[in-house]
């Protein structure tokens, strides 16, 4: 009985060695105001070229032109970062975004956008007014589109989140070490509520740039259900190089920074 006790005894101290050496080596940062860094955020207009391939070795299709420029500027009276977006599809604009961000917490302060096919929202953070169709969200709209956009609305106005349509401009102004898993709440005005969504740094590697520049880069990995996105992030200036997402087996979506913009 005393060697079985003492047995036990032994695979719980080597079961709690274990769990603390797992525990150390698995770093979550849940992200509040406290650590982002938003003076990595360049003005400017910075475009990407996106296209899907079916299979890795197959041609690029669908091909999109995304302009984003980042302005510094004073929101009421506040410090803040502007962000306008276009989206373009061949020769059509199918997307126009104009964002607002706190400079320094890069909470969402407005958000107004315009998609082709499903028409305009407008959500002011301040004022704690959204609209539809430039028509004012209620607590009594009951057509389930308004219902969602209200409902998700009223509860990012609770917590601390960031601009999920903003992934590009936030992904840099986070705290990079090997091996880290970021907690992200993102909310997407105009969509579904706040989540919070886990991306972890999986390592580094080298993109080639002109001239045969070698960019080191993090690895920042999220994977959900059968979608896998992995985006290479400059060590050097923090900013979105590339995306490589399979969103369903064998199907794939790329986002590459454009080297200069015109």
């Amino acid at each position: 009985m005393k060697t079985r006790t003492l047995a036990i005894a032994a695979m719980v101290l080597l079961l709690g060695i274990s769990m603390r050496g797992f525990s150390q080596n698995t770093d979550t940062v849940t992200i509040d105001a406290s650590k982002v860094n938003t003076r990595v955020l360049k003005p400017g207009t910075h475009r990407y070229l996106v296209y899907f391939k079916n299979g890795k070795d197959s041609s690029r299709k669908n091909y999109q032109v995304w302009s984003r420029t980042i302005d510094l500027i004073n929101y009421k009276d506040k410090p803040a970062i502007s962000i306008t977006q276009e989206w373009e599809n061949n020769d059509t604009v199918v997307h126009k975004v104009y964002s607002v961000s706190d400079r320094k917490s890069f909470a969402p302060l407005f958000h107004e956008s315009w998609w082709r096919g499903r028409g305009s929202s407008k959500f002011d953070f301040t004022t704690k007014e959204g609209y539809f169709q430039d028509a004012l969200l209620t607590a009594a709209d009951t057509a389930r589109i308004k219902k969602t956009m209200y409902e998700a609305f009223v509860k990012a106005q609770d917590q601390y989140v960031l601009n999920w349509h903003l992934d590009l401009e936030t992904f840099p102004i986070l705290p990079y070490k090997d091996g880290v898993t970021f907690k992200i709440n993102f909310y997407d005005p105009g969509f579904s509520a706040p989540q919070y969504v886990a991306y972890t740094v999986t390592g580094s590697a080298q993109l080639i740039g002109y001239n045969d520049q070698k960019i080191d880069c993090w690895l920042l990995k999220h994977t959900s259900g059968t979608n896998t996105e992995t985006f290479w992030i400059s060590k050097a200036t923090k900013e979105v190089l590339k995306l490589e997402q399979e969103y369903a087996p064998g199907r794939f979506r790329y986002k590459i920074k454009m080297g200069y913009s015109v």
